[in-house]
């Protein structure tokens, strides 16, 4: 009946030809660091420009140097860029620079309990004879913790969630003004 070939319709080899382009696509997306997805979410270094204008200078040093620019999350408190490599490049207002002692750096940690993990982290820092104060609500309104320390020079700990749990998601990344020196319009209840 059958002379050992068998016929597979059109549909079925294009559907599994677009599958593998797809998949090669998404490959070369992940392997050149552009990751589309909000997974993973991996820890991350947080260092601060000494104004807007140099924050704006910072962000096109790093495309330079082929680093892209993904959000930009400002707030009334930072206004903040986050590029593809995690890094994440701010300009902290007056009122966070007050609490947190205007740390030039941060290491930030994705955690499911932001809260907690900067209280445990302190405890421990405490234990090995560290200065170390947990501020909350430094940003309203984000599930954000910090731990101000004399364990880092200049430094301190950032604690966060999850992106997807950080409520919507962030606008995409937009140039700055390198000659702007007003805060963000959001800083200023506009």
């Amino acid at each position: 009946m059958f002379s050992g070939a068998t016929l597979v319709p059109n549909i079925v080899i294009l559907m599994v030809g677009l599958g593998v382009l797809l998949l090669i696509a998404f490959l070369v997306v992940l392997i050149t660091d552009r990751n589309p997805l909000p997974l993973p979410d991996r820890d991350y270094h947080v260092f601060s420009a000494s104004s807007r204008p140099a924050l704006a200078a910072l962000e096109r040093l790093m495309q330079t140097f082929g680093h892209r620019p993904r959000f930009r999350i400002d707030s009334d408190q930072v206004d903040r860029t986050v590029f593809s490599n995690g890094t994440i490049i701010n300009h902290p207002h007056a009122q966070i620079s007050a609490a947190l002692g205007s740390p030039g750096g941060a290491l930030g940690f994705v955690v499911r309990d932001p809260d907690r993990a900067a209280r445990e982290s302190a405890q421990l820092l405490e234990a090995a004879g560290l200065q170390a104060e947990v501020i909350l609500n430094a940003e309203p309104g984000l599930p954000i913790a910090f731990v101000k320390t004399n364990a880092l020079s200049s430094g301190a700990l950032v604690f966060r969630r999850h992106i997807l749990k950080m409520g919507k998601k962030p606008p995409a990344w937009t140039p700055r003004s390198e000659s702007s020196t007003s805060p963000h319009p959001s800083a200023n209840g506009v």
